[in-house]
């Protein structure tokens, strides 16, 4: 779900570039310990920073909410390579997906926001908890991508009446969320489908990345 340059108000737009920052930062930090301690971590990086560019540009346009929608790939991300890390590599996406008329410069924190923070935190958490519950991987993988999907979609919903329509918050976002719900629902169950299937294969046959980045 990435917002257009010239949606959002000013203030806005440098509240959700602080937040993102915040994140990124710390990814930056935590990538760097990584990358010392596993050498190997930063190609896994960068495979994950790769999924999230092509995953996220194939985009359906919401003309009436100056938005798109589209499916996330950043819970993936953050199961593989943690939330911190994805905060990073969502935003070097994004960064080049804005030469693709996708997104924009100055909604660049608010995307990674709702993408790379709220989307892989989420998906990450729900991941963890389901894991700890009992879950297989693909099950617990597969919520993951779907929650992490639509909470990125809530999060640009919120984005956008907190901007636009402040007055009624709350009838604004109920409406831009309807107004992605159509297209956003079909494309977290497909989610739910190839991040389950991406993190069970893993599992199976590399198991030892899904822990690369916790060490």
């Amino acid at each position: 779900m990435h917002i257009m340059d010239g949606i959002l108000d000013p203030y806005s737009l440098a509240l959700w570039l602080i937040v993102a920052l915040a994140f990124i930062a710390i990814g930056v930090w935590q990538i760097g310990k990584r990358r010392v301690e596993k050498p190997a971590f930063m190609s896994i990086l960068a495979l994950m920073g790769a999924a999230v560019f092509v995953i996220s540009v194939w985009h359906i346009p919401v003309a009436f909410a100056g938005s798109s929608a589209h499916p996330c790939g950043t819970a993936l991300a953050a199961i593989v390579v943690g939330p911190f890390a994805t905060s990073v590599v969502t935003s070097i996406a994004l960064f080049f997906q804005m030469f693709l008329a996708h997104g924009g410069i100055t909604t660049l924190g608010a995307n990674t926001v709702s993408l790379g923070v709220v989307g892989a935190f989420a998906g990450y958490f729900i991941y963890k908890l389901m894991r700890k519950a009992g879950a297989s991987f693909w099950l617990a993988a597969g919520v993951g991508g779907l929650v992490g999907d639509l909470l990125t979609y809530a999060t640009t919903a919120l984005q956008l009446a907190l901007s636009l329509n402040p007055e009624t918050l709350a009838a604004s976002w109920s409406f831009y969320m309807v107004g992605f719900l159509p297209t956003q629902v079909p494309l977290a169950i497909i989610e739910f489908a190839f991040t389950a299937t991406a993190i069970q294969y893993i599992a199976s046959h590399r198991p030892e990345i899904l822990k690369w980045w916790q060490k």
